[in-house]
């Protein structure tokens, strides 16, 4: 069976033309010729059959053939906020797994116990990218800058919002078990801190702010462990119809749609 090629091709349907990187590699790499066929992502819930039109040293050109809009696997916007770790290795791992898990944006955090106080999001959007194609995700995560603590929660965002924290002496409850409760479409907002958690300040300051405090369970988690746990468990919570349909009928043996 011939391989099923992707590239990410943003705003696919009103070009005609590879990007450069996804070119090399669709070029030099692959050697794609006039004629084969692949499949670009535009990353906004869209996959476009398309065949190679023109193939030079430089350039590869295509003719979409079919236009196939993708569904959500999920409701609601899912948006990590966390703070990232000194060793960036780590960080971008999680972006990765979380990217092939699905979320839908991340935001860096700069806090008062943050071991890292700067960070590549060129770097980080082409580790998400990569992911996305790997995994064939029809949305590509939001990759955001290094905000500072107290401007992220001050931000008017939507949905449930909420903070993961180790502190005893600050009522948590089990995020697993509210988001859970929630019905609808709500977005959720998690945060993680860094490895030395986030100050107690910051905690009071988000629950002023409208965060539900939260615990991810009784073991003490790394940061990225922690920010792939929260994903995790958003998206089981968020899980369409239509995705648990299609994971029933695989489990029945049935091929999905």
């Amino acid at each position: 069976m011939k391989e099923v090629r992707f590239f990410y091709v943003p705003d696919a349907q009103h070009r005609e033309e590879l990007p450069q990187d996804e070119a090399v590699h669709a070029l030099r790499v692959l050697r794609l010729q006039p004629g084969d066929e692949m499949f670009l992502m535009d990353g906004e819930g869209c996959f476009c059959k398309a065949a190679v039109t023109v193939a030079s040293s430089k350039h590869c050109l295509y003719r979409i053939v079919e236009t196939l809009p993708q569904e959500r696997a999920w409701r609601g916007r899912i948006h990590l906020g966390i703070a990232p770790t000194k060793d960036i290795g780590r960080m971008e791992w999680m972006a990765e797994k979380a990217t092939e898990v699905g979320f839908d944006e991340i935001t860096f955090l700069n806090c008062k116990f943050s071991e890292r106080r700067n960070i590549r999001t060129d770097r980080m959007e082409r580790i998400v990218v990569s992911a996305m194609k790997q995994s064939r995700k029809g949305w590509k995560p939001q990759v955001n800058p290094l905000c500072s603590f107290s401007d992220f929660v001050a931000a008017p965002l939507g949905g449930r919002k909420f903070i993961c924290h180790c502190y005893e002496e600050i009522e948590r409850k089990d995020f697993f078990t509210e988001i859970g409760r929630s019905t609808g479409d709500d977005d959720i907002t998690v945060l993680i801190g860094p490895e030395g958690d986030f100050s107690t300040d910051e905690v009071r300051l988000a629950l002023k702010h409208g965060y539900e405090s939260v615990t991810l369970g009784s073991s003490r988690l790394r940061t990225e462990t922690a920010g792939l746990s929260a994903v995790m468990m958003s998206q089981l919570a968020r899980r369409s119809e239509r995705a648990l349909l299609s994971c029933r009928a695989s489990a029945d043996g049935e091929p999905s749609a």
